[in-house]
């Protein structure tokens, strides 16, 4: 069985008033998460295949769910974790700002209703948004926390 990967763009820009930064993150899309908000967001990221470089991975990946071309680096490398079920994610932090209303979400397909033969589309990312980094932990899936905790570890050091 081939282990799954999985790479993203974590944003970041400075807050205004020059307050600390805020990062962007994506609510994610479909009815599973409709009326999730606390846990339900997410750094834009996605799966690739061995033979694909985890940074064009997390670029391409970017343009997939955001619809926008990936900001151009530096790029700064927040590691890798492997998260329950053990998907190994790897995600670079990227100073940019972007205007939430730009983007255009990609989209996936799913039998919806379950067991109802019929196949609903639905957005990967049904918006982003930026978030200071107290409210962001509260809004991230778990698993995702370590990656915001690395960004400002770096911010700090």
């Amino acid at each position: 069985m081939t282990q799954k990967r999985s790479a993203g763009l974590l944003l970041f820009r400075t807050a205004p008033a020059d307050e600390g930064i805020e990062v962007l993150l994506g609510h994610m899309g479909g009815p599973y998460w409709e009326h999730k908000d606390d846990g339900g967001w997410a750094i834009p990221k996605g799966e690739y295949e061995a033979d694909e470089a985890p940074l064009d991975a997390a670029r391409r990946e970017f343009t997939e769910e955001i619809g926008l071309p990936p900001p151009e680096g530096p790029y700064l490398p927040l590691g890798e974790l492997r998260i329950p079920g053990g998907k190994l994610v790897t995600i670079w932090a990227v100073r940019a700002d972007l205007d939430p209303a730009l983007m255009v979400p990609g989209t996936f397909t799913m039998e919806w209703p379950p067991h109802s033969g019929r196949t609903q589309e639905f957005p990967e990312l049904d918006r982003v948004a930026w978030f200071t980094p107290p409210v962001a932990e509260s809004k991230l899936i778990p698993s995702q926390i370590p990656f915001l905790e690395r960004l400002l570890g770096l911010q700090r050091g």
